[in-house]
This record gives structure tokens, C-alpha cells and sequence, in this order.
């Protein structure tokens, strides 16, 4: 592991006002620099009404639900119950938190001495060698539950309350989507519920993009799957940033102001047998404007084992990945981020890659 200082922080590197492109340890090679994207596919990215989900009679809204998750694996979500206030509110006081000096953000650091000790806290993600190309962002990322396994010393003190709140909030709306996945596949609404079951785990990303002087040189956060079940995803209102990868082709995720997103993890690529996949996305960066998101993981119990459940296997679609251990998939997920792999591919989980091609936009759900 590397040693890891404040002058790594991208938001100490941000701020040298002499700065006119990026250091060498953010320019990514010329093949994989961010380029054009689909303009016009922004416009079709789907949207969700989750306070509809739960109407039984409520074919039209099940139907947007479902061809969101199989052709784009993620969706806009409307009538989600949080007001614009409360949603401000959070937005503020992570900009506040980012904008603190850098004495008081280390309180909540993941830095002691120079070295790195976990992935809790203020700081950076993981560096794994000198020659690593690194991300143009710095984080706050907590643990929320199990409540009872918080480590609060990590909390800013004037995001403690907010937190806990959209906790709750947030969790709520969650639960709601996972139930109408269920319901998709014609099993009963606490299908994936049950999979994850009630000490399920939950985390928080709060992410700081600095304003970069050659954007095209870096990435905000390199291309990446989510290793969660679901992520539900709060973004800046001001600015975009967020990217997809649909069809070959990066799209932009447009600004949503007080809508969220759903963005369908690994974990649920798992448990669903490779109905709904996970995207690939990234974070480009402005040469003006700073970018903050607040980004929720729920995943299963770390001690539970994880695969294709038996009413999603069949002749005509076998199981997609070797069953696996949770805690295994959390471990590995960081490797896999580092070199830009995703997870069930770096531990080789995936064992019918070639079937799954062939099931591409075939995959059996409810008729509604």
C-alpha cells in the first residue's frame, strides 16, 4: 500500500492558483481521455414514479420500470416523498463540509501518519502503486448500517443529523424499488428484500469534484459497476458530470434537480440471474465549476452466500455466476475499481458470459 498525504487530496492540488493542466499522476492516456457523448440519447434516459410502483393496478408505470432496468440499468426516480428543502439542506451542508479548512476535514480523515488505514472517512480512494492513474475527486465515505457498527468519528458534526435522516428516507424509497424488481419477475415483493436480508449493509459516498483545468485530460471517477444491490444516487443541481455507458456510447445523465437516480448494482446482477445488469458510468469534470454527489450502496449481509435463486435458472437461461460469498465481493470490489475491472469478472464469478450475450434484451419478465 501507498503512503498517502494532504498534498494528494485533489482539493489541495485544486487550489495551487499557478495550476494550468493536472499533475502527471491524474493524465490518463490518450485512449482512454473522456470523448464526445451521445447528446441526443440524454434525452430518452428513463423516468420512474416510485410512489406509483406500489399500486397494483398500475401497469403503465411497472412497464417503465422494467424496460428501464433491461436496456439502461438505471432511472430517474419522481415522487420519491423528500422535499427540495430537505434535499438542499444535505447538498449545503456537504458543500460546507468540502469548503471547511483542511484541518478541520481531516478530523473525519482515513489518514494517520501518512498511512492509509481503511476506506471510512475524508480522503482519497485507494492507492495501489506509483504508477496508478488517480481520480480527479476527493471523498467522505461512512458506513450507516447496521446503525450499531457506525463509526461516528467519521461524521462531520453538521452532517450527523442529516445523515441519519436520509438514512431513513432514502432506505424507504430502496425498499420500494426492490419490491417492484421483485414483482418483475413474478415473485413475491419481498423477494430481494429477503436476499439481503435485515442486517443489510449500507454506505454513503459524499464526492467532491474540484474544478479541473483540462477536464479532457481526467477523469472525475474512472469507469466503474457499482458492487451494491441498488445505489440510489443525489446529485449537484447546478451541474452535471455523471456518464453511461449505453449502446457502445458515453451519455450524459443530466442535471435532475430534486429527482434522484437508481442505478442497478452488481449484487443485483447476482441475484437476479443477469436479468438486470449493471452499467458502466463515470464522472467527467468541469474547468469552472466544482461538482458534488451523495451516493447510497445497500448490499446483502457480509456472511451471506449469493447467486442465481433457483426460480431464475432454467434450460433456457442457466445460471450466470458461481454462487459467492458476500464479504468476498466486498473485498474484491476495490481491486477490481483500481484496475478498472468489474468485480464478478476479477474474481471470476461469471461463468456464462457467453449464454448471457446470447439472453442480451431476451430476458423473461412479468406481462403486465
Amino acid at each position: 500500500m501507498v503512503h498517502q498525504d494532504q498534498e494528494k487530496l485533489v482539493q489541495v492540488v485544486a487550489a495551487d492558483v499557478g495550476l494550468v493542466a493536472p499533475p502527471s499522476r491524474y493524465v490518463l492516456s490518450e485512449e482512454n481521455r473522456p470523448t464526445t457523448v451521445d447528446q441526443q440519447a440524454k434525452l430518452f434516459i428513463p423516468i420512474v414514479d416510485v410512489s406509483r410502483l406500489a399500486m397494483p393496478d398500475d401497469v403503465e408505470e411497472a412497464a417503465k420500470l422494467c424496460s428501464a432496468l433491461q436496456s439502461w440499468g438505471l432511472f430517474v426516480v419522481t415522487g420519491h416523498g423528500m422535499s427540495k428543502e430537505f434535499l438542499d439542506e444535505i447538498l449545503e451542508a456537504t458543500r460546507k463540509f468540502f469548503h471547511l479548512p483542511l484541518e478541520e476535514k481531516q478530523k473525519c480523515g482515513n489518514v494517520i501518519d501518512g498511512v492509509k488505514f481503511q476506506n471510512e472517512g475524508y480522503g482519497i480512494d485507494r492507492i495501489d502503486s506509483d504508477e496508478q492513474i488517480l481520480d480527479w475527486c476527493d471523498r467522505l465515505w461512512l458506513q450507516l448500517q447496521p446503525e450499531d457498527e457506525r463509526r461516528l468519528q467519521f461524521w462531520p458534526q453538521n452532517l450527523r443529523d442529516l445523515i441519519h435522516e436520509y438514512t431513513l428516507e432514502s432506505g424507504r424509497v430502496t425498499m420500494d424499488v426492490l419490491k417492484a424488481m421483485a414483482k418483475l419477475l413474478n415473485q413475491e415483493e419481498g423477494f430481494f428484500i429477503n436476499m439481503v436480508g435485515e442486517r443489510f449493509k449500507s454506505y454513503s459516498r459524499f464526492t467532491y469534484y474540484p474544478p479541473c483545468p483540462r477536464p479532457d485530460l481526467v477523469n472525475g471517477l474512472k469507469p466503474h459497476t457499482d458492487n451494491s444491490v441498488i445505489t440510489l444516487l443525489l446529485m449537484d443541481k447546478d451541474i452535471g458530470g455523471l456518464q453511461v455507458l449505453k449502446d457502445g456510447h458515453w451519455v450524459d445523465v443530466p442535471v435532475l434537480g430534486n429527482d434522484l437516480l437508481v442505478v442497478v448494482g452488481e449484487g443485483m446482477e447476482i441475484v437476479s440471474n443477469a436479468i438486470f445488469k449493471a452499467p458502466w458510468h463515470r464522472v467527467v469534470t468541469s474547468a469552472n465549476k466544482e461538482r458534488l454527489s451523495l451516493a447510497m450502496f445497500y448490499q446483502p449481509e457480509p456472511e451471506r452466500i449469493i447467486g442465481p435463486p433457483g426460480v431464475l435458472v432454467h434450460e433456457k437461461r442457466p445460471a450466470m455466476f458461481k454462487k459467492c460469498l458476500v464479504q468476498t465481493l466486498a473485498d474484491g470490489y476495490w481491486d477490481a475499481f483500481v484496475v478498472g475491472d468489474r468485480t464478478v469478472d476479477f474474481l471470476n464469478v461469471r461463468i456464462n458470459a457467453e449464454a448471457d450475450a446470447e439472453l442480451e434484451g431476451h430476458a423473461v419478465v412479468a406481462n403486465n
